[in-house]
Formats: C-alpha cells, sequence, structure tokens
C-alpha cells in the first residue's frame, strides 16, 4: 500500500513531455514510487479528476533571510504552489555577521530589499556569527517548504573588512583571500552559490551602494574561485549590465563572467531585463554572452522575468512620485483614513503639487516621480499587460489634465487603496514581446520574483501562478505558451540550474513535491496590504485561488487555500541527487 495516491489527474510532469490525462501518482516514503493508470491503493487518496499535477515550482529568486528564521508558513509563495526557494541573492544577507554588525545588516536589507528594519529587529534572534551557524540555526526550525541559500558578498565584505568594505573601499588582497575562505566555508556548509550586487540601484538605508558594488576583477573573481574550490554553486550578478547595456562602469563584467564560466564550468546567472532607455539592449547582451556558450560550452544563463519588474504605488505603500515631497513627509505618519483626508483638501493638494521631491538622486527613482507613460491602474483582478494607452500619462494627455495631478487623484481612488503599477523594465514596447522572447531562449532562466522583499512596493511572488493564468492560458495581447512550457520553466529549469536534482520532475525516485492544480478555477488577487509582519507591519500579499493541494514531501502543507498545520520542510545543503 502506498503513503498517497492522487487519482486520474492530468499529470504535467515538468520535462516539457506532453500532458498525460487520466493517470495516477503514487507516493511513498517523501518520494513519488509510481506513476501510470489505476495503481494499488494509498492510505490516504485525492481525487485529481480534470486537474493538473505537477511538480512543486522551484523559486530561485527569493530574499526570505529573515523571514525564514521565524515564520514556518513562509507566506505568500506557500500560496502559489512553490516547495523550493532559495534566498541569499543580490548580495545581501545576514551571514556572516559580527555581533556589532546586526543594525547595520538590518539597514542593507532596509534599504536594498525595503523589509521595514524594525521588523527584522523584533524577528530576528541572531543566534549565529558565521555561515554555517546561520545555517544551523535555519537548520533547527521546521517550516512548510524547503529552502536553500547562498553566500551574500555584502555581508562577508563587511565581516571581513569592516567599514572600509561597507564603504566600498578597495580590498588589498589578504582582505580577498579571507573572504575567499568564508565563501569556501559556507559552500561546504551547505550554500548553493555565492551573489553580488553590482548595480547603483541597490543602497542600504544610509543611502550608500551595497558593499562590493565597486569591486574590483580581482574581488569579484577570487571570491568566485573561492565558491569554485567547493566544486559546486552557481554565481549570481546583479550587475548594471544587464540593465544598462554594454557600455560603462560594469562593462568588462561580461568578459570576466565569461572568463569564469568557462574556467570553472559551474553556471553564472546575469540578470537581463529590457531598460526604457535603450530597449535593444538586451539582445546585444545575450548575443554577447551566447556566442561565448556556443563556442565553449560555458554555462552562462540571465536571469529573467516572466512579468515587467515594477512597483506598485499607492498611499498604504513604500513608494510613489509624492512619498518624498516636503508636505507629504510630514503627513505620512497618518493613520490611512486620516491621511487621505488631509490628501484632499485643496491647499494641502496645490502645497504638494507646487513642491520638489527629495532624495530621488538616480534614474530609477526618477522615474517613479516623473515617469507617468509607465504608470498604470493594475485593477482587480489585476491587468500586468495594459495597453500604453492606458497608462496615467496617455489618461491625463487625453483629459488635458497635468499628469501631476491626475496621478495624486488617482491614489486617492477607493479611500487611498487604488494601486498604480509602474512598469520600471521590460515593458519599453508597451507588450510583453520582449519577456516572451526571452522565456522561449534555453540560456534564460525564470527568476526575479523577490519574494520576501520589498514588502510595500513589489508583490511579485506571485509569478508562479501568473505563468499559468496568463501565459499559459488568458493572454491576448500576443502569443501565448503551451502549459506544459511552462511548468518546465519553474520546475526542471529552475531545479538543475542550482544542482537540485532530486526534484522538479514527477518521476519515479524524484522528491514528491506536488501541485494538483484547478486549471480553469485559477485566480489571481489584487496584492492587498496585510499588517501580519512582526510589529504589525504592513506587506503586499497576492491571494490565490485554484491550487486544490500542494505537497512536499509526500505530505499536504496546502488544501483549497488552507494550510493543513503539517510542516514537513527542511533546510536543503548543497546539490541534491535523484534518490538521496
Amino acid at each position: 500500500m502506498f503513503d498517497l495516491v492522487i487519482r486520474r489527474g492530468t499529470v504535467v510532469d515538468g520535462t516539457g513531455a506532453p500532458a498525460r490525462p487520466g493517470v495516477d501518482v503514487a507516493i511513498t516514503a517523501g518520494r513519488i514510487a509510481e506513476i501510470g493508470g489505476d495503481l494499488g491503493p494509498g492510505r490516504r487518496e485525492i481525487d485529481a479528476d480534470g486537474r493538473l499535477v505537477t511538480p512543486g515550482f522551484v523559486d530561485i529568486h527569493t530574499h526570505y533571510d529573515g523571514q525564514a528564521t521565524w515564520d514556518p508558513v513562509m507566506a505568500p509563495s506557500s500560496w502559489h504552489g512553490v516547495t523550493t526557494a532559495v534566498m541569499g541573492n543580490c548580495g545581501v544577507g545576514f551571514a556572516p555577521a559580527s555581533p556589532d554588525r546586526h543594525e547595520w545588516l538590518i539597514g542593507q536589507m532596509e534599504g536594498v530589499e525595503d523589509i521595514p528594519g524594525a521588523v527584522l529587529e523584533a524577528g530576528i534572534d541572531w543566534s549565529w556569527e558565521t555561515f554555517p551557524e546561520y545555517l544551523d540555526a535555519l537548520d533547527r526550525m521546521d517550516r512548510t517548504i524547503d529552502i536553500a541559500t547562498q553566500v551574500p558578498h555584502g555581508s562577508v565584505r563587511a565581516y571581513v573588512m569592516g567599514d572600509r568594505g561597507a564603504r566600498n573601499e578597495s580590498a588589498t588582497p589578504d582582505d580577498i583571500e579571507a573572504m575567499a575562505r568564508i565563501v569556501h566555508e559556507g559552500m561546504r556548509a551547505g550554500a548553493l552559490g555565492f551573489t553580488t550586487s553590482r548595480t547603483v540601484i541597490h543602497r542600504g538605508s544610509d543611502g550608500e551602494c551595497m558593499p562590493g558594488t565597486f569591486a574590483s576583477r580581482d574581488e569579484i573573481y577570487g571570491l568566485g574561485l573561492g565558491m569554485a574550490r567547493s566544486g559546486h554553486g552557481v554565481f549570481e550578478v546583479a550587475s548594471d549590465l544587464g540593465i544598462g547595456g554594454l557600455e560603462g562602469d560594469y562593462a568588462g563584467d561580461a568578459e570576466w563572467m565569461s572568463e569564469f564560466a568557462v574556467e570553472t564550468g559551474l553556471p553564472v546567472f546575469y540578470l537581463v531585463n529590457q531598460v526604457n532607455s535603450a530597449p535593444e539592449q538586451w539582445r546585444l547582451l545575450l548575443a554577447k554572452m551566447g556566442a561565448v556558450r556556443a563556442a565553449t560550452g560555458a554555462p552562462l544563463y540571465a536571469m529573467v522575468a516572466v512579468r515587467p519588474p515594477g512597483v506598485l504605488m499607492s498611499l498604504e505603500g513604500s513608494m510613489h512620485p509624492f512619498k518624498m515631497h516636503p508636505t507629504y513627509i510630514k503627513l505620512d505618519h497618518l493613520p490611512l483614513d486620516q491621511l487621505v483626508a488631509e490628501l484632499r483638501k485643496p491647499e494641502t493638494k496645490a502645497q504638494i503639487l507646487g513642491e520638489q521631491t527629495q532624495y530621488y538622486d538616480v534614474p530609477f527613482y526618477q522615474s517613479v516621480a516623473h515617469a507617468f507613460h509607465t504608470f498604470f491602474s493594475l485593477g482587480d483582478p489585476p491587468n500586468y499587460e495594459p495597453a500604453p494607452e492606458d497608462s496615467v500619462g496617455a489618461r491625463a494627455q487625453r483629459a488635458g489634465r497635468d499628469p501631476y495631478e491626475f496621478c495624486y487623484d488617482e491614489l486617492l481612488e477607493r479611500g487611498g487603496k487604488a494601486q498604480l503599477f509602474m512598469a520600471a523594465a521590460d515593458y519599453a514596447d508597451g507588450n510583453f514581446d520582449s519577456i516572451y522572447e526571452r522565456l522561449q531562449r534555453d540560456d534564460c532562466i525564470v527568476s526575479l520574483s523577490d519574494a520576501g522583499a520589498h514588502a510595500q512596493s513589489i508583490c511579485d511572488a506571485s509569478i508562479s501562478t501568473f505563468l499559468l493564468t496568463h501565459w499559459a492560458r488568458d493572454r491576448t495581447r500576443g502569443p501565448k505558451f503551451p502549459v506544459e512550457f511552462v511548468v518546465k520553466r519553474q520546475t526542471s529549469d529552475t531545479a538543475r540550474l542550482y544542482g537540485l536534482n532530486d526534484r522538479g520532475v514527477l518521476a519515479p525516485g524524484y522528491r514528491a513535491d506536488v501541485n494538483v492544480i484547478d486549471f480553469d478555477a485559477l485566480r489571481l488577487y489584487e496584492p492587498r496590504m496585510e499588517y501580519d509582519m512582526p510589529t504589525g507591519a504592513g506587506r503586499l500579499l497576492q491571494k490565490v485561488d485554484g491550487f486544490a493541494t500542494t505537497i512536499v514531501n509526500g505530505t499536504p502543507i496546502f488544501e483549497d487555500g488552507e494550510h493543513t498545520g503539517e510542516l514537513p520542510g527542511r533546510l536543503i545543503r548543497g546539490p541534491q541527487h535523484v534518490g538521496a
């Protein structure tokens, strides 16, 4: 007798093979035991007739580094069929952590990933200093889903170099050697990779760029070799090269990334977005890196989004065009109803609209303050691929109104709960065609959900659901993909990149991480601010209908959107193999 049998479902096995209707999936001891017709009995059985049965989704770009130490449910990712989450991305994290650096590390995460510092202070118990001790702390906690992490450059740099590292001063050869030892130690303890940030967008709460942003080739390469000595790992680079084209301060990154991948044979995972100011640059970068890959077999992969990386702007959130106006700053502490009442006063409105924004001093934040042609009303259900003529800028122009005033009024709609979606990248063409092109490429991997981060301005942890609803079912402004393709893109493709070879496929011997999905009933709701974090701080959460059952290691963790109370998730240490 099997532990669990899923009966009569339509199996989409994660390999891209055609779906198989009316098939049973049997599970024993946390592994897929058999797949076929009319299998023997199970101690428990699930009727999946008319529903998809897929592997659990593997999200490789999350920022649960703090949340994973206090939250066993791991929402919202666990709501959206994610059964494995990889964190430690973008060179930011909480280990290694000198005892006198806790506040500084919190400030980095608060600034770069928009997680309130007070929440992190209340939630993290700092029962570690070294990276292996951090993994041990994660290992002691039960949770719904599996997690894995990577060694972050910023934390390592500050740990070894102190204030010199935090201020982005140049590393000495001794510094590089010490940092490389820590990276190697973290990999041997179970990290899946090393990550670095080389974009000026990433700044701590003090306004300073992330440690390592301007690191020399010798430093970056040396730390990468520290990773490589372990014999495994992904080298992730969030570089302005991938969002600003092939010119500028990071133009040399393409060369050393290629050299590293050729020399070590380990994957280099680099950021590629379409930017509004240079909408064709992404093709040049992929062509450049693709030529190296074709000639040498070097494992060079681009991290790509499945919908435009952007910002949800609202009066409840942490970002909108008027957030840094002097008068607004004085009102920002008010409860929402009082804030709305104050903003509706003609004299307050006139004063705010007559002021200049403060602090927004880099192109991204300038866009937040002024790029109204990239702002769209999100709606419910949310529309992430709106027509250009529906932008706030275009609507204001048709109405003959000032776009700043028009936007101000939009934010006051629905009692101040209206949300404007700013398409910060991947929308220069006014559609998803560039995303469609990248999603078809073997050297592009689905990433950038940022789950757990940007708590009050981004809500992309739902991209696993969005791949199914938008890209396989609902898209009207361009071609779609078969459901088998979108499942493969977020199961076996993401798992293989990180050496998680025991999951992402429904086949005997693989981990029994499974989703049973009512595909026709799948629905994404509009993100809402929920005040459920430590200290009662708010975060954007996006509910979903249609996940009938989500199973981790053979144990159902969610049924019809409700947590079963089970916590079978564990910390992953290093590469995994079928049957391990």
